[in-house]
């Protein structure tokens, strides 16, 4: 825990952060100049490259802060990278600029392979982490229809994205109302019952889905507090789940507001498994 850690660390000097900003600078321009990459490989080795800048920055409380910092300067950004190409939807004819029609610029069309697999789950994964290190960037997401992505993601792809997808949801609705109002326009928790609800589904992504109910829950009763607001989710998970397992969901008490659950992920595993279970006669 970075807290801990910081206990008996004395503050960076002011040369010492403009050296760790330098650094994270350089980490980011590095990682985003192959993640807007054409070639699939290339993005690979650019969102890894900055999964590595953001584990570095969640280290201690400077540079988290830098990180922050840094999503102020349009060139260090890094979710318009993501949604501009690892998580966009494949185009449809090449457009041709009137530049183009005029000879003033090549007419070939840039080469660019669809995104693979491990490159969207990579992508989720990155943007999982920019919004929980910076509130700003899922601010910033929403502007791409982040949620509305995502879902498309969750519905249409592997096992492995969905997976992911679901962690990266909750990051995403997190503190930030505007994807909070995106979830519930786009029927984000319809969605995930009629996962959740599908026997012929994968057993791990049900239960991610189950995971992901009891933190969405818990997130939701944290942030809207009064007693209507506790109402509602529980007349909305009654209609989807039954009674039963909507009163389990919200008997439970399991997000913390600090980046997460304070539950550790085998007991939510175990609650998740209890949840599928109240389930079945529904």
């Amino acid at each position: 825990m970075p807290g801990a850690a910081e206990a008996g660390r004395r503050p960076a000097t002011a040369s010492e952060r403009r050296r760790m900003y330098r650094d994270l600078a350089l980490s980011l321009r590095c990682g985003l100049r192959d993640a807007a990459a054409g070639f699939s490989f290339l993005r690979l080795r650019g969102l890894r490259a900055l999964l590595r800048a953001l584990r570095s920055a969640a280290a201690d409380a400077d540079g988290l802060g830098l990180f922050r910092d840094s999503q102020a300067i349009r060139d260090l950004q890094v979710i318009p990278v993501l949604f501009e190409h690892s998580l966009r939807r494949p185009a449809g004819d090449a457009v041709v600029t009137v530049a183009q029609v005029l000879g003033m610029e090549p007419a070939a069309v840039r080469i660019r392979s669809p995104a693979t697999d491990s490159e969207v789950v990579l992508a989720l994964r990155v943007l999982q982490g920019c919004c929980l290190l910076c509130p700003g960037c899922a601010a910033a997401a929403h502007r791409y229809d982040a949620v509305k992505v995502v879902l498309n993601i969750l519905m249409t792809r592997g096992i492995l994205e969905q997976r992911t997808c679901l962690d990266t949801l909750l990051a995403l609705l997190v503190d930030c109302s505007e994807n909070q109002m995106d979830f519930k326009e786009q029927d984000g928790l319809n969605k995930i019952a009629d996962i959740v609800k599908d026997p012929n589904r994968d057993d791990n992504v049900r239960l991610k889905c189950s995971e992901f109910l009891l933190l969405y829950s818990g997130n939701a009763k944290e942030k809207y507090c009064s007693a209507a607001s506790k109402s509602n989710i529980q007349e909305d998970l009654k209609k989807l789940f039954g009674e039963q397992c909507a009163s389990f969901i919200c008997s439970m008490n399991l997000f913390s507001s600090t980046l997460g659950s304070h539950v550790k992920q085998s007991e939510l595993s175990f609650l998740a498994e209890q949840v599928l279970d109240y389930m079945q006669p529904y």
